[in-house]
């Protein structure tokens, strides 16, 4: 199995790299090869509507979404992890995001088959200072949408309120190990046996 993680937040080593380093821990244990690709640490831009993806499904900036792309095709699963700033995932979360509209091209315009024949699946990790009750219901949807233009299907996630000063993450009583077990989980057993919250809007 080949996952591929995106790590948005640019606090290398705070609360939402634990997090998902906890993840990766569970799956490299258990057998999965796993990427982890920091956002912060990449050059990504936002998409800048030139519409040069229309007739082909692939974008033509220059940057390094060239080399990403091709991972994010040949992954089984996909997983975001992204802190909520101003109820929203980081910049270069949503840069990633952006960027997948020359997938979606491929997907609904140019009708182009899944890559390798398969469906991938995406995973979202995200925690945020607050404690609002509707704190990831419009993360969701964003990071859903991500998922679907790049022909995965979006399982659920793991998600956590009131996590702020640095290294917060490790005081939280079951939030490491719950993202550990997931990453095992993910690797041993079918989806919907996954320990994930579902996103149980349409």
């Amino acid at each position: 199995m080949r996952i591929l993680t995106f790590q948005g937040s640019p606090r290398i080593g705070g609360n939402t790299d634990l997090l998902l380093d906890s993840f990766i821990k569970g799956a490299k244990e258990a057998g999965a090869e796993v990427e982890k690709i920091h956002l912060y640490r990449v050059k990504i831009g936002p998409c800048i509507e030139c519409g040069e993806c229309d007739t082909t499904g692939e974008c033509v900036i220059p940057d390094d979404m060239k080399e990403i792309y091709p991972k994010i095709d040949a992954s089984d699963v996909i997983v975001v992890a992204s802190p909520i700033f101003f109820y929203n995932i980081s910049s270069y979360t949503q840069a990633l995001v952006e960027r997948s509209q020359a997938r979606w091209v491929s997907k609904y315009v140019l009708k182009k088959a899944p890559p390798f024949g398969k469906e991938k699946k995406g995973i979202f990790l995200s925690l945020g200072a607050t404690k609002g009750k509707r704190l990831f219901e419009g993360v969701q949807r964003v990071i859903r949408y991500f998922f679907d233009a790049v022909y995965a299907k979006y399982e659920g996630g793991l998600f956590y309120r009131g996590i702020e000063k640095k290294s917060a993450i490790k005081e939280h009583p079951s939030a490491l190990h719950d993202a550990y077990k997931l990453g095992q989980a993910v690797v041993k057993a079918p989806p919907e046996n996954w320990p994930l919250v579902r996103d149980p809007s349409p």
